[in-house]
């Protein structure tokens, strides 16, 4: 039996991966949380072997939850399974460790073998994910301008983000004009939408 953890912050979702997953004869649901910083505790608890983690959710998003689990518990598989398939975000979770990434409309018998690949020691990663990813490249930004970005995606005046991010006004306008020019964007606004769609802010 595989053992398989499940972290997603959507209880119907999270549920209904539990139910699905656990109709399968070779796997076995061990344990379920709904925040990234309770990732690592429930899986050494539960001696889980394969972790499926949602990429976005409260405590510690799932790629640094995978980068935690990654370092507490080397040989416990991590499955990535998102609703934003961004090609930053696949790139920064192979980067933590993980095994797979899928999204979550993939069907539930492809989710059940991409657990079993994944608990094999084999790669699983969406193909059109995959091919975005490469031509995407890297994210232009630097942690500074993703910082201001991320601060900015909220709205607010430039002295809130300013606020937000210990930072002048000044170096504020400075990172976010440095960002919009590297994202191609006419406004702040626009600019973090581009870092978002690309998974660049989280």
């Amino acid at each position: 039996m595989i053992r398989l953890l499940i972290a997603d912050d959507q209880a119907l979702v999270r549920g209904a991966l539990a139910a699905l997953l656990g109709l399968e004869s070779d796997i076995e649901v061990v344990a379920e949380v709904g925040r990234g910083d309770e990732v690592v505790a429930a899986a050494s608890a539960a001696a889980a072997e394969v972790a499926l983690l949602d990429v976005e959710m409260p405590g510690l998003d799932g790629i640094a939850a995978a980068a935690a689990l990654h370092a507490a518990m080397p040989d416990c598989r991590v499955l990535m399974v998102t609703t934003f398939g961004r090609p930053g975000y696949l790139r920064r979770a192979m980067q933590a460790g993980a095994n797979g990434f899928v999204v979550k409309d993939t069907p539930a018998k492809q989710l059940a073998d991409a657990v079993r690949k994944v608990h094999a020691g084999l790669r699983v990663v969406d193909p059109t994910l995959a091919a975005e990813t490469l031509t995407s490249g890297e994210s232009p930004l630097t942690e500074r301008e993703t910082e201001v970005l991320r601060a900015a995606a909220g709205g607010g005046t430039v002295a809130d983000i300013a606020k937000a991010t210990f930072l002048s006004e000044g170096t504020v306008r400075n990172y976010l004009s440095s960002a919009m020019g590297k994202t191609g964007a006419r406004t702040r606004g626009e600019a973090a939408h581009t870092a978002e769609a690309n998974g660049w802010l989280l």
